[in-house]
């Protein structure tokens, strides 16, 4: 007969603490015996692209439900429904206000904090504290991560990087305090210690348990741990906990494969930290594994994922664009440049929607990951070659628990703090606040 457990019962073995996915086991005394399943706490994925958009091939001609999807959002097509393409929206404070060039390293500081950064690329950075850093503060304490900070480009924390602004600014989209810029992790491997490495260990008992993690699979660790819980569960929640332990050995793979990857003669130009695959799709999709895993166990209820660094001039060879991003963003209108940054926004899109479609496919409760994760996607450039920072190329999926509207095109009027819609979802995390950043209330219209 299957027991109550705990949602906060872990899996553990030599070196690894593996938190578990939310199980009808985990359901308060009677809930179950009532009909009324746990109810899954909210949770907030943001994915950052760098470097604006080829407009017109994003922004969808109608509004509403009945909208043609524009070429640049086709691969949505699958996930329309659980998704609204949000125009009109902006941020003022990426805009020089005063502070003269500098739009890229405006565009990453202030896209989560909605503050102006401080033009300076000396040790007296200054934006304000992000969206994430302020939910991790106020329901931080209820998760083993407060958050998670991820991307695939490293990033220098100082330096001067765009037209007098610190590296720092167009590095990350974090920030603890308005002082306190956070990097984030590009390594998966790590990443991946951080998610089911037992954090109370001492430091010479974790290099052991680092070692022999890296020798055998982690769920071989934690193996006679989930024997036992395994019997202590209903059949629905060990099929759960086993499509989730599969899910974890699949990433686990991919690092591995990667690490041997990196063992391979590489360019000497060429940083890839350990585990970082040599295919930049796979690393984008092995990243996003993460973050589901992250979310899933509730290791933590918010993750940032910056795809490249603000002003990247990464170059995608695999879909026939060999010129950089950054270089070609500044097309002039030449109509060859608009086609290959038409076809880097589309392949960040695809991005997007693999992780909405990984988030509906994980079980929860009555419904499923994706109902209670909201997930935001975008920039705060528009137009990469006006740097203009209205009509924001801004995504987001998941209904929050039947609180927002999806499967439409909403325009709002021209410009529309994007903090009114970051006001938004604090509401739903059950964070009352009046004001963040340069908003002027509650982004209307999503119930």
């Amino acid at each position: 007969m299957a027991r109550e457990i705990s949602r906060r019962t872990v899996l553990r073995g030599i070196g690894t603490a593996m938190s578990l996915p939310l199980l009808e086991a985990m359901a308060p005394l009677g809930a179950l015996a009532n009909g009324d399943a746990a109810k899954p706490p909210l949770r907030l994925a943001v994915l950052f692209v760098p470097n604006g958009v080829n407009v017109p091939r994003w922004t969808p001609k109608e509004t509403g439900t009945g909208y043609a999807l524009p070429p640049t959002l086709e691969p949505l097509q699958n996930v329309k429904d659980e998704v609204i393409v949000f125009s009109g929206l902006t941020h003022d404070k990426a805009r020089a206000n005063g502070d003269g060039a500098g739009d890229h390293a405006r565009s990453a500081s202030t896209f989560l904090t909605g503050c102006q950064a401080k033009k300076t690329d000396g040790k007296e950075i200054r934006s304000g504290q992000s969206l994430d850093q302020l939910i991790a503060d106020r329901l931080g304490q209820t998760t083993r991560l407060p958050s998670l900070e991820i991307g695939c480009d490293k990033g220098a924390m100082a330096g001067n990087c765009d037209s007098g602004y610190s590296c720092a600014y167009s590095s990350t989209i974090v920030w603890k305090s308005p002082t306190q810029p956070v990097p984030k992790e590009v390594n998966p491997r790590l990443v991946f210690e951080r998610l089911f490495g037992d954090p109370g260990q001492v430091a010479e008992e974790r290099d052991r348990a680092k070692a022999l993690m890296y020798r055998r699979s982690v769920l071989d660790l934690v193996l006679e741990d989930a024997k036992k819980l395994g019997s202590q569960l209903g059949g629905a929640d060990q099929r759960k906990v086993e499509e989730y332990l599969d899910s974890v050995r699949s990433i686990e793979k991919q690092i591995q494969a990667a690490e041997r990857d990196t063992e391979r003669k590489l360019p000497p130009e060429l940083e890839i930290p350990d585990g970082v695959p040599g295919e930049f799709p796979k690393y984008v999709r092995l990243m996003i594994d993460l973050t589901v895993a992250a979310l899933q166990t509730q290791t933590t209820r918010v993750v940032t994922f910056m795809l490249a660094n603000e002003g990247s001039n990464r170059t995608f060879p695999f879909i026939d664009v060999r010129d950089g991003h950054h270089s070609i963003s500044h097309h002039a209108g030449n109509q060859e440049k608009l086609e290959k940054i038409g076809k880097i926004d589309r392949f960040y899109v695809e991005q997007f929607a693999y992780l909405i479609d990984k988030l509906r496919l994980v079980r929860e409760g009555d419904g499923t990951l994706l109902d209670s994760t909201m997930a935001l996607y975008g920039c705060s450039i528009g137009d990469g070659n006006r740097h203009n920072h209205d009509e924001l190329p801004i995504l987001y999926a998941g209904r929050a628990q039947g609180t927002i509207r999806t499967g439409r095109h909403v325009r709002y009027a021209r410009n529309t703090p994007l903090c009114n819609f970051y006001l938004s979802i604090l509401e739903r995390l059950g964070i009352r606040e009046e004001k963040f950043g340069d908003s002027t209330g509650r982004l209307t219209d999503l119930a």
